[in-house]
């Protein structure tokens, strides 16, 4: 993500953040605050990037890096990769606490998979936040308005598979499964 935003033009971390959280693409990608910065130490370290300005701001110092050759040509690399690894995802935490369900008070659970939609809802009210945002300042290709309709119909899908859940919880109980002897 950072070596993508570099090709476009020479940024500062925070100006790196600011593009992200606009769009909600520090969210998606998994990006935290303190990584941008740490990431740009490292890659400068690698000759991915450069310093190509500091500029004094009050009493705060703001580095502007841009991308070097050697960083163009790995961008290329890990975009290459990137669009190769499976781009399925399980929630895997969700799956493995529904195998134990019948440890729980059926209060309890019904509780938490509760706050999971209201979690789900929010996360899908940030991002389409996110959309409209990116959508006020500049007109989105059609691949970048394909993302977002991804994200939107995996909050979805989601939220579907939270209320079925749900709804069997509450209709059927939590039954214990049965004990495999040997």
């Amino acid at each position: 993500m950072v070596l993508g935003l570099l090709s476009e033009k020479p940024m500062s971390g925070y100006e790196m953040l600011q593009v992200m959280q606009m769009s909600q693409a520090d969210r998606w990608a998994g990006i935290l605050t303190g990584s941008v910065y740490h990431a740009l130490k490292k890659m400068e370290q690698e000759g991915l990037v450069a310093l190509d300005a500091v500029e004094q701001t009050g009493h705060r110092s703001k580095a502007t890096y841009r991308l070097t050759e050697q960083g163009r040509a790995e961008l290329i690399r890990l975009l290459g990769e990137a669009l190769t690894v499976p781009s399925i995802a399980y929630p895997t935490d969700l799956y493995a606490a529904m195998s134990f369900l019948h440890l729980l008070p059926q209060r309890e659970v019904l509780d938490a998979i509760d706050r999971q939609i209201q979690l789900v809802e929010e996360s899908l009210t940030s991002m389409k936040a996110g959309e409209a945002a990116k959508t006020a300042v500049t007109t989105l290709p059609s691949h970048i308005r394909l993302v977002f309709e991804n994200i939107f119909d995996q909050h979805e899908l989601q939220l579907r598979f939270l209320r079925r859940l749900r709804q069997l919880v509450e209709e059927e109980g939590i039954v214990m499964p049965p004990r495999v002897e040997g």
